[in-house]
């Protein structure tokens, strides 16, 4: 728990310290691979936790999430990956040190084996 409370301060630090005031959507991509010991209910569990931030959590604007299903095998063992979207970089900031994220980390963690995390704002197509 401590590690997750660490990683969130970090990236709050990171997020303000680069902060570009760029504008528009921020996506943020979470893609996780489970311990094999995690039963698949648990797994479920971790999921839908995690999806019920949506509602709980002002900053997260949209979120999506499914079980990858990709034809190509390239998924280097994540399985599970979520989209979320916030207005800026400070929302994502307060997302990371909102008690229900906080929360969560603590089902994810005796879970969790990797985690891959993406931020990026969306390119207009033109």
């Amino acid at each position: 728990m401590k590690k997750f409370i660490l990683f969130a301060l970090l990236a709050t630090s990171f997020l303000t310290t680069h902060a570009q005031n760029r504008t528009g959507e921020l996506k943020h991509i979470v893609l996780f691979t489970f311990k094999a010991s995690s039963s698949a209910k648990e797994v479920e569990n971790v999921a839908h936790t995690f999806a019920k931030l949506y509602g709980k959590v002002p900053q997260v604007k949209n979120m999506q999430w499914g079980i990858n299903m990709s034809p190509e095998h390239l998924d280097q063992g994540f399985t599970h990956c979520f989209t979320l979207t916030f207005n800026s970089e400070k929302d994502l900031a307060d997302y990371q040190l909102n008690p229900a994220h906080i929360a969560f980390q603590a089902v994810l963690k005796p879970h969790m084996d990797k985690v891959f995390v993406v931020d990026y704002f969306v390119e207009p197509n033109n």
